[in-house]
Formats: structure tokens, C-alpha cells, sequence
């Protein structure tokens, strides 16, 4: 009689109390998609998570593009966004101000065409 037992590791995450609509910038491939998750990984015996690796669960920025995870404690930006402060999404090409200026000013028409 053969008996077959499966261990392994499980990570149960979830949005962090907080932060639950918060997207950042992700600081590995620049994308918009970053939210404050928390992440416990455990043990697990025959598919039941028995103990956990850590004390506590750990609270990070994830990004669902590159899958880059990384702690919180290392982004003030995101932490003085609690409770769904303003986001951070610049939205490029619908600016109000005045075109870009290169390094000689603003753009000169020629004397032909005015």
C-alpha cells in the first residue's frame, strides 16, 4: 500500500486595508498598473496551509504587467495615499497648458507665411 502525500507553499493575497483603490506607477517597467497588496505564504500539507513562513503578512506594491513586487516601506509616494488619496496618473496628451518649448523658445512662423 502506496500512500501519496503533497506539500508545498501557497500565497494568499488580497488588496491592503486602505489602499484598496490606489494605482501606482510600477518602478520596474513604468507601467500604471501598481496596487498595494497583502501577501502571506504558507506552508501547505496536502493542500491545506498548515504554517505560515512569516509572522505577519507582508505589504508591497504589485504590478499585474511584469509581476515585480515591491515592499511598501520603499514608496513614501504610496504610503501618503492612504485611504484612496488623489491618484498619481498623469494624462499625457490632454494638457490645458501651452505646447512644449524647445531649447530656443516657442516656435517662430516664418515671415513668408504670416
Amino acid at each position: 500500500m502506496f500512500f501519496f502525500f503533497t506539500c508545498g507553499t501557497h500565497t494568499f493575497t488580497s488588496r491592503l486595508k486602505g489602499y484598496e483603490n490606489v494605482t501606482v506607477q510600477c518602478q520596474n517597467c513604468g507601467n500604471f498598473s501598481g496596487h498595494v497588496y497583502k501577501r502571506w505564504e504558507w506552508f501547505t500539507f496536502c493542500f491545506i496551509p498548515v504554517v505560515p513562513f512569516s509572522l505577519k503578512p507582508w505589504q508591497e506594491i504589485g504590478c499585474n504587467v511584469c509581476n515585480f513586487y515591491q515592499d511598501i516601506k520603499y514608496r513614501p509616494d504610496v504610503q501618503a495615499q492612504q485611504g484612496g488619496g488623489p491618484q498619481q496618473i498623469p494624462m499625457q496628451g490632454y494638457g490645458g497648458g501651452p505646447p512644449p518649448q524647445g531649447p530656443g523658445g516657442p516656435p517662430q512662423t516664418h515671415p513668408q507665411y504670416k
